[in-house]
């Protein structure tokens, strides 16, 4: 009787948390409209988007690192971690979660200026949409692998069809509808760094040992393209003085940290259509009332935004049963 009684609360228990998970998915894709946002506008500065991706990663780095010496548990993860890749219990490339992070920052920098947050922002939902459900359909690691229904497959196709109109309306607008395979690429890391990420917090048991990796090794990749950068160029001639100019890398930490938690209740699919849901419509709001290009037509973009919500919408109803490895 009491086992009877169980099981609906923890049914209700469970759905309580995918619906919390999807929540914060939602807010973390506003953050990324933002970080994007910001490290333009650094990159812009700076004319050099490059040296603004390492300043955005070195400085989540510094919030990582923070973070890391105040956990209990997060050092005896690292340590854990790196015993694992020593004896070969764990993958070399989960390591490569932040080479992933720092591309997408680097777009951010270079093109954001260029075509807008939204537009860059309905560039990305290409990349990450392919790239979270081909992750999804094979599984990566420990992640379980999830079939690809109809219903996923014709929500991928809303996605995609959203940054095709977004494309015809740039081309309209700015002439330069080439740019958004820039943030296509940086959708399609992004889509990657947050499976990888994940991984990474399942070896370590540790969101912020996860967060911490993910920053290092981005800063390292971030710093020898700099080093390249400034020896062929030279610095640049000042450094903006706007505090909000910087605030990039700390949240590209909250981003991650959130990601790695997120991914375990939602998969990589669900969560990369509910934070590119965000994403567009924090995009969209920010491009209106905060704007950094003005060539973009509205209608087209609001279509785009409204388009990827309906994937997302498509994409949240009934899912598919989780196939586990070797079955």
């Amino acid at each position: 009787m009491d086992r009877v009684a169980e099981a609906p609360a923890a049914v209700a228990t469970t759905a309580r948390a995918e619906v919390a998970a999807l929540a914060a998915a939602f807010v973390t894709g506003g953050l990324l409209a933002t970080q994007s946002r910001v490290n333009g506008a650094l990159g812009a500065r700076l004319d050099d988007g490059v040296l603004a991706a390492l300043v955005s990663f070195a400085s989540g780095l510094l919030v990582a690192t923070g973070a890391l010496a105040a956990s209990r548990r997060a050092p005896a993860g690292l340590r854990a971690g790196v015993r694992a890749l020593r004896d070969g219990a764990a993958p070399w490339w989960l390591l490569l979660g932040g080479a992933a992070g720092a591309v997408n920052v680097v777009s951010q920098a270079l093109v954001v200026a260029l075509i807008g947050v939204a537009l860059f922002t309905v560039g990305v939902v290409c990349g990450q949409t392919v790239t979270s459900l081909l992750v999804d359909r094979h599984g990566l690691g420990n992640l379980p692998g999830r079939p690809v229904t109809p219903r996923r497959a014709v929500a991928a196709a809303v996605a995609i069809g959203a940054v095709l109109l977004a494309a015809l309306g740039d081309a309209a607008g700015t002439g330069s509808p080439w740019l958004l395979l820039v943030p296509c690429v940086a959708g399609a890391a992004l889509g990657w760094q947050a499976a990888v990420t994940g991984q990474v917090r399942i070896v370590t048991a540790s969101a912020a040992s996860a967060t911490w990796v993910n920053f290092a090794v981005g800063t390292l990749a971030l710093t020898i393209a700099t080093a390249v950068r400034l020896w062929s160029g030279g610095p640049p001639a000042q450094w903006p003085t706007a505090p909000w100019l910087y605030l990039g890398g700390l949240i590209g930490v909250a981003v991650v940290a959130a990601q790695a938690v997120i991914v375990r209740v939602t998969g990589v699919f669900l969560m990369g259509l509910v934070v590119l849901c965000g994403q567009v419509l924090f995009a969209v709001a920010e491009d209106r009332w905060w704007p950094v290009h003005g060539g973009q037509a509205w209608a087209v973009t609001a279509s785009s935004a409204a388009l990827v919500v309906g994937a997302v919408l498509i994409a949240a109803g009934r899912r598919p049963e989780v196939r586990t490895r070797g079955s």
